[in-house]
Parts: structure tokens; C-alpha cells; sequence
């Protein structure tokens, strides 16, 4: 179990212009990756290295967007001006987190433009809409290549700021957080509001950033 990636809902000005903002701060290539049609969505990759990336992601106008839970919470948090929208933890088997949390995964799948088909399962979504600061679940299907397997980088995620309690995350994940990474640190403060992922803290060749 470990942090595969991030995920920024688009700003009002469209999923191209906020991951080019995002990938100029950051100081990486952002990577077109495609539609989600279960989803109703589609993302912009931002790689980085240690097998992680930015996932910028946009809902789009389709029906899928209304009944998908990823759907619909890309779609408030963009209503709602954009920004980070929640935390991926990967896993090798999704059937132990169906067990322990009593519910079943999705399929989810997307055509990169180049063609190659990227296929996973996730779970927690729902988890995520109802308590943002918990993370959802991914297992990529065997074979496929990961969304940074390209990255050419060394930017690197230092720090995730969580608006939440520590103990609540443990319980949903069965470990504590720092568990799924040795590189991450991940720093707790109490909400003021909505709980949730409030930034994230990049290492670049430039310094640290923090968005």
C-alpha cells in the first residue's frame, strides 16, 4: 500500500490552462491522458518521479458524470473554483479492502492518445464525497504501464497537508498514513471547515513548492 498519486480538479479556466499552470510551478511536462468514460471525466498526467504523479482531471458533459461518483465530485470541486480534490493510495489487491471495508470496487479505464488502454479498479470514492480527507484505492490491472513510467523528472511529492484527524485515516486505510510512503511526510491540522487535502509540497531542482 502505498501514495500513487494526487488529484487537482480543474480552476474555471479549463483542464489545459490549469495543468499548464500547475506543470510550470512544479517545473515538469504535463502529459495528455484521455478520456474516463465510466467516469464521465478526463485527465491531464503531471509525472513525477518515484512512480507518482498529478492527476489534473475535468468533468466533462456527459451522462456518465451524473451517476459516477468520481464524476460527481470532480464536478463540485471545480463548481466550487477547483483545487485539490483528494489522495490515491495503490494497492496489489483490492479484494483485501472490499473485504475489510465491505464494499465492492470499479472498473475504470482510459485511451491515452496514443491508444494504449490503461485499465484499474478503485474503491472509496464514496468515502471521499462523504469525508474528503480519506484517500481512495487503486489497483492498476497487471501489464499496464503507469501514468509516470515515462517521467524524466526528479520533482518529487515532500509533503501532504491534510485537514483532518490522523486516526480517523488509519482507520479507514488499516494502517496509519505514513505508512504508505517512506518518503512522504504527512502533516495533520485541525479543519477549519470541510476537511480534506489542502496542499501539497513539491521538491524541484528549484527549491520546494508548495500549491
Amino acid at each position: 500500500m502505498r501514495v500513487d498519486h494526487v488529484v487537482y480538479a480543474a480552476e474555471h479556466d479549463g483542464l489545459k490552462a490549469t495543468a499548464r499552470r500547475l506543470a510550470e510551478q512544479i517545473g515538469v511536462e504535463p502529459v495528455d491522458g484521455g478520456v474516463h468514460p465510466r467516469f464521465g471525466t478526463r485527465n491531464i498526467i503531471l509525472p513525477l518521479a518515484h512512480e507518482r504523479y498529478v492527476e489534473v482531471v475535468e468533468v466533462l458533459d456527459h451522462p456518465a458524470s451524473d451517476k459516477a461518483p468520481f464524476g460527481q465530485v470532480v464536478r463540485a470541486r471545480s463548481e466550487a473554483g477547483g483545487g485539490w480534490l483528494g489522495w490515491v493510495v495503490q494497492v496489489d489487491d483490492i479484494s483485501e479492502q472490499e473485504q475489510r471495508l465491505g464494499r465492492e470496487s470499479v472498473l475504470g479505464n482510459r485511451h491515452r492518445p496514443d491508444g494504449v488502454e490503461l485499465r484499474w479498479r478503485q474503491l472509496g470514492v464514496k468515502g471521499l464525497q462523504a469525508d474528503p480527507q480519506l484517500p481512495f484505492f487503486i489497483q492498476w490491472e497487471e501489464g499496464v504501464p503507469h501514468p509516470s513510467h515515462d517521467a524524466n523528472t526528479d520533482v518529487t511529492i515532500e509533503t501532504l497537508q491534510i485537514a483532518g484527524d490522523p486516526e480517523r485515516v488509519r482507520d479507514w486505510l488499516g494502517l496509519p498514513a505514513d505508512d504508505t510512503s517512506s518518503v512522504i511526510d504527512f502533516t495533520f491540522v485541525s479543519p477549519h471547515g470541510t476537511p480534506g487535502l489542502m496542499s501539497v509540497t513539491f521538491e524541484t531542482p528549484r527549491g520546494e513548492v508548495t500549491i
